[in-house]
This record gives C-alpha cells, sequence and structure tokens, in this order.
C-alpha cells in the first residue's frame, strides 16, 4: 500500500495531489525550485526538499535529481500531475526501474500513446475513427504536400512530439504547408530533440470534446462522461464545461465505449483522457491520449461525485474498480475557468511579477484550486496558469450565472489576467445557446468585443464619478457661500457696535 508520495511538480496541482493524500492519511513529499521556496506546496507537504534553479530543465525535469530526492525519502510512489514529467516515458521507466510506484499508466503504454502515430494505428485497429491524414510518417515537405493535396487543404501539420498545442500549424496552401514543415520540425527539436510529422485534415468549424477514462489492472474499464473544451487560444484551452450541449445520453453511450476500446487498445491503467474532434456534421475523430490526469478534471468531479486523485491512488495500489458503468450518473452542470496571468491584447502574452494581493472567490458549488495567496509572485519560468476557477449547478444556466458572479468576486492585484475576457464570453448569446467551437474567439469576435465591454465600464465608471463631483463641487460651493454671509453678518454687528 502506498504510504508516502512525492509530488514531481508545483503549483495549484501538487496541492491538488497534497488535499487528497491527507485526507486518506498519506504523507507527501514536495520538491521545490529556488523560485518556489515559499510556495504554498512545499508549506503543506508533509516534507520538502530543494531540487534546484528556477529553469525547469534544472528542477521540475530533472530526472536524477528527482530521483535522488525519492530514495533518501522513503518515497514508495511519484504522483507526476501534468505537464513537466506527467507524461515522459523514460521518467515512468526510472520509476518501475527503481520499484517507486508511477501513478499513472505504464512506461510502455505511455510511449504508446505519446507517439501519435503508433497511437493513430492502434486506434484504427481497434475501429476508433481517426482523423483522415498521412498513413504514417512524412519524410520531408514533398511528400506532406503531395498528401495535403490528396486529401485536400485546410491540413494540420502535426509533431508527434508536440503537446499542449506546441507543434501544430494549419495551413492552406503548398507554400504555407512548406513554410510551417520547417517551424514544426524546429519547434519539436527544440523541445523534445526530435521530431517526427504527420499530415491529418483541418476539420473546420469543429468542437474539442473529451472522454475521461479509467481503467484498472484487472481489465476493468469504464469512461467517466464528456467535456466540452472547445473555447481555446492557439490550441489551448481556456473554458471547459460538462456535458456537453451537444452530446445526448445515446451519443454520451456511443463514443464512450469507443473511449473504453481506445484504453483497451493501448493497454492503458489509471486515469487518462481520450480526446476526440467533433466534425460540423456530427461525426467524432479521435486525435490523442492524455496519459495524465487533465487540469480540468474537478469539473468531472464536480457532476461524477468522484475524487479522481483517490481514484488514481486506489488503482496504482492494485484496486479493482468500485463501480461499473452502469452505477455512474452523471449530476448538474459544471464550468471552469482556467485563470491565467496572461494580456489577452497582447496575444494572450504572459505577464509575470508580484501579486500584492488577492481575493479567492468562495460560497456554495464554487470550486478554486489555486496557489495563490497575497504577496506570492507568478514566475515567468513557469506555465501561465494560475487557478482553476469552477462552479456547479443543477442547471447550466446556474453554474453559468454562478461562475459570472465567482469571477466578479476573483481579485488579482500586480497581474493582468484572462478574467474580463471570461465575462465578456460567458455574458453572450453564442456561449449561453452552446455555440461552441475551436476557433470561438476568432469566429465571434470575442477579443473585439471585449474591447467594446471595457469602454462601456469605463463610461459607467466616469457618470457616478462626475455626478459625485458636480454633488461635491455645489456642497463646497454652499458651504463657501454660508461662510461668507456668516462673516458678513459679523462684520455688520461690529459696525453697529
Amino acid at each position: 500500500m502506498i504510504e508516502k508520495v512525492l509530488i514531481a511538480n508545483r503549483g495549484e496541482i501538487a496541492l491538488r495531489v497534497i488535499k487528497t493524500c491527507k485526507a486518506l492519511g498519506i504523507k507527501t513529499v514536495a520538491v521545490y525550485s529556488d523560485e518556489d521556496r515559499n510556495s504554498l506546496h512545499v508549506k503543506n507537504a508533509t516534507e520538502a526538499y530543494h531540487i534546484g534553479e528556477a529553469a525547469p530543465v534544472k528542477s521540475y525535469l530533472n530526472q536524477e535529481k528527482i530521483l535522488e530526492v525519492m530514495l533518501s525519502s522513503g518515497t514508495d510512489a511519484v504522483h507526476p500531475g501534468y505537464g513537466f514529467l506527467s507524461e515522459n516515458d523514460d521518467f515512468a521507466r526510472l520509476c518501475e526501474k527503481n520499484k517507486i510506484n508511477f501513478i499513472g499508466p505504464s512506461a510502455n503504454s505511455m510511449n504508446l500513446c505519446g507517439d501519435k502515430m503508433r497511437c493513430k494505428e492502434a486506434m484504427l485497429k481497434a475501429k476508433v475513427p481517426t482523423v483522415p491524414g498521412s498513413p504514417g510518417l512524412v519524410n520531408d515537405a514533398d511528400e506532406a504536400e503531395k498528401i495535403a493535396n490528396g486529401i485536400g487543404y485546410p491540413v494540420m501539420l502535426k509533431s508527434v512530439y508536440g503537446g499542449g498545442g506546441r507543434g501544430i500549424r494549419i495551413v492552406t496552401t503548398d507554400q504555407e504547408l512548406r513554410d510551417a514543415y520547417e517551424t514544426v520540425t524546429a519547434e519539436s527539436i527544440a523541445a523534445v530533440g526530435k521530431s517526427a510529422i504527420i499530415v491529418e485534415k483541418f476539420l473546420e468549424k469543429t468542437r474539442h470534446i473529451e472522454y475521461q477514462m479509467c481503467r484498472d489492472h484487472h481489465g476493468n474499464a469504464v469512461h467517466l462522461f464528456e467535456r466540452e473544451c472547445s473555447i481555446q487560444r492557439r490550441n489551448q484551452k481556456l473554458i471547459e464545461q460538462t456535458p456537453s450541449p451537444v452530446v445526448d445520453e445515446a451519443k454520451r453511450e456511443e463514443i464512450g465505449e469507443l473511449v473504453v476500446k481506445a484504453a483497451e487498445a493501448v493497454d492503458y491503467t489509471n486515469l487518462g483522457t481520450a480526446e476526440f474532434l467533433r466534425a460540423d456534421n456530427g461525426e467524432f475523430y479521435f486525435i490523442e491520449i492524455n496519459a495524465r490526469l487533465q487540469v480540468e478534471h474537478p469539473i468531472s468531479e464536480m457532476v461524477s461525485g468522484l475524487d479522481f486523485v483517490k481514484l488514481q491512488l486506489d488503482i496504482a495500489n492494485g484496486e479493482p474498480l468500485p463501480f461499473k458503468q452502469s452505477d455512474l450518473k452523471m449530476n448538474g452542470y459544471a464550468i471552469e475557468c482556467r485563470i491565467n496571468a496572461e494580456d489577452t491584447f497582447l496575444d494572450f502574452a504572459p505577464s509575470t511579477g508580484p501579486v500584492p494581493n488577492v481575493t479567492i472567490p468562495s460560497g456554495p458549488s464554487v470550486r478554486c484550486d489555486t496557489y495563490l495567496y497575497p504577496g506570492c509572485t507568478v514566475s515567468p519560468f513557469y506555465d501561465s496558469l494560475m487557478a482553476k476557477l469552477c462552479t456547479w449547478g443543477q442547471t447550466f444556466e446556474e453554474s453559468r450565472l454562478r461562475m459570472l458572479n465567482a469571477l466578479n468576486d476573483f481579485y488579482i492585484q500586480g497581474v493582468e489576467t484572462s478574467i474580463p475576457l471570461y465575462k465578456t464570453i460567458l455574458k453572450t448569446d453564442e456561449y449561453k445557446n452552446g455555440q461552441l467551437s475551436t476557433d470561438f474567439l476568432k469566429r465571434f469576435g470575442m477579443i473585439e468585443r471585449l474591447e467594446e465591454d471595457l469602454k462601456n465600464q469605463k463610461k459607467e465608471k466616469q457618470i457616478p464619478a462626475l455626478a459625485s463631483a458636480i454633488m461635491y463641487s455645489e456642497f463646497f460651493q454652499s458651504i463657501v457661500k454660508s461662510q461668507n454671509h456668516s462673516n458678513s453678518s459679523w462684520k455688520n454687528t461690529i459696525g453697529g457696535m
């Protein structure tokens, strides 16, 4: 049984894992860089160890140093969170070699999931529909161009070793393809030291819908329902919700069965996510498996009533799933907004620095996973995600209104945030009506509408300020007149004496 877990991560996800471990009586080990000495995950863990400089490659990506801490601290399991080493099969294999329980899939399964081409082949064999494209890796730009002309533009160039929206380019002409081929190759080499590219048809006006999947070491597999993740910037998610407005019970069951097949096809154990694109005609196409806990897992917890980190720990301990698919029911609606430190008007550029003050929203059916506290710092070395704000409601509208109120209550001093953009989005008829797509921001001119909202807010603030100034001026004038009258009467009185 797992007794001590090292969390090979930082920020809110490290705190999330610590929270469940504490509830289960499991000791936790935090690791931290120079930049994170005063971080909350360091203070909340049972033990904490310094592992290097701020740069991830010298700390949170340093496998040898993390292994050293695991061995010296008596750790018997490691939770990788998401990002950093979470989908690194070499790290999973290192843990396996040292008899440390990696809370996630096996190294071999992770390797298969991470290789987009091999994973696609496994899905085709399991009869899970995939996006039309190259049958294998393309050798050069000439071959990519030939395939693109065969399936028709627009197409996507995707690095097999990409992730988080990186290593992807959408192109519409031969020349764009050739330019992008060099860029994607360079990005992939810079990120992971190697490159391998596939070509896929770019499906316009698509939805990004993912399914939480779960499989134990005894072959039992279920899906834990879908999440709509279509509102994105630069192929990275901003707002997620569950259930999806376009998935009814019949479709949920249909795609859910494909998800179970996908998990079995790659011999996946523990929790993971099967991601799909839904075309405008209603067809679903598998795109990839994320072999880890997702950023947006809290909203699935809210509608399922399950603790996903506990479920991960139970599976890692070799326990069978305590339920069957028929036992699982969705309850209500949940929305997540990723609160990022970034400037919307500067193409979502990171915004970093001290946070002198912060107010975290709370209340019934409001959840906020965050590392923020008054006096903390948003570091330039790590991801821009500061918090995950989630709300639940018995209806979608209840959850939406609760989210708007929570966003209004969220105050972060010192850095630019994505909060104003989310307020604009959640108020639109397009969002309320479920007209979602991966090009939502561009399609409905959200940045321009945000600008207009901010202008109107400024005007609304100016009117009371002007009224207040006028009232103050009138009050001051009345005081002066009163004083002048008093002085005049005093003088008259003196003169008459």
